[in-house]
């Protein structure tokens, strides 16, 4: 039966994804509504960054990390977007091998699930010590926190990208998804698929779990500081302070874990429904929150304390 395998794998340089559709109106209309998101998203995250550069008042620890996660977000849109935008207009609807490797898009998963974390952590300190807040969370402390996950992120990438040379192709070269992830690939491989799907699973536990622990217990001693605030309009501040944060952990990890912390042979067509949310939704709802977050985090005299200690350290 190896045998018979073997003389099966053939050499692939390249793949032909199937995309969300198969039907012409409909590839035309996906690529107005995502072209249109995508413009949004990339618009949003772009302008937040540069609002957060110019504006003073927001030179704060919380929105020196929002800033980096636009940062992220749009790379993070940037990378799937535009070839998928490509590949609704294409007759060749191809990916090269080399493109399926999936580097930055795994890199950019832990770097942002990371600093989520991190960002769990910073309002924990906003909320819990607010008198020592802009002490505790310098200009240095931040930037320490912020590249923790960005050197973090790519060995990880790394060691998931390498084991993708290990997969075996059997003549069938289509991905019924519209872009190249790992799910899709070791599912349509034949051979090799066992390192590579439990090193996926694995490395997707681990961090996952680790990352997600630290957003839990911060919110843990959050809560427990919220309930021992006496004033009612303090408690509103603070909890109107973590709901675009919960909203991004929500829907990054419901969705992650939906599609990487299961057996990949599992994959169906709700995988695809689960990557337009992770690549279409997360980096877009996020910019539109910083209204409502920069509207409950307004605390007069605090926030400009906070502001100069953040500046001078």
């Amino acid at each position: 039966m190896e045998q018979i395998m073997r003389r099966n794998i053939t050499s692939v340089t390249e793949f032909i994804l199937l995309g969300l559709t198969s039907c012409l109106g409909l590839q035309i209309l996906f690529f107005v509504l995502f072209l249109a998101i995508y413009i949004a998203t990339v618009a949003g995250n772009l302008g937040m960054i540069v609002l957060i550069q110019i504006n003073a008042h927001l030179h704060t620890p919380m929105y020196f990390f929002l800033s980096h996660l636009s940062f992220v977000d749009l790379c993070f849109s940037s990378n799937v977007t535009p070839n998928m935008l490509a590949i609704f207009l294409s007759e060749k609807k191809t990916i090269t091998y080399s493109a399926c490797l999936c580097f930055f898009f795994i890199a950019l998963v832990h770097v942002e699930i990371f600093i989520l974390a991190a960002m769990a952590f910073d309002r924990y300190m906003a909320i819990g010590s607010p008198l020592l807040y802009g002490s505790k969370m310098s200009r240095v402390v931040c930037t320490r926190l912020v590249s923790c996950p960005y050197l973090y992120g790519f060995p990880p990438s790394l060691a998931a990208t390498l084991w993708t040379y290990g997969l075996h192709f059997c003549g069938k070269i289509e991905i019924n998804h519209f872009y190249c992830a790992d799910p899709p690939l070791i599912k349509m491989a034949c051979a090799g698929t066992f390192v590579k799907e439990y090193t996926v699973l694995i490395l997707a536990s681990i961090n996952f779990t680790y990352s997600l622990t630290i957003v839990i217990v911060s919110y843990l001693f959050i809560l427990n500081a919220i309930l021992r605030m006496k004033s009612a309009e303090g408690r509103r501040k603070a909890f109107s302070t973590c709901g675009s944060h919960l909203t991004a952990v929500v829907i990054l990890y419901g969705t992650l874990i939906f599609m990487y912390l299961r057996s990949p042979t599992e994959e169906s067509g709700a995988g695809k429904g689960s990557g337009c949310v992770l690549h279409h939704g997360d980096p877009h709802v996020e910019p539109h929150d910083l209204q409502s977050e920069e509207q409950g985090c307004e605390r007069g005299h605090e926030q400009s304390d906070q502001q100069n200690i953040f500046n001078k350290v």
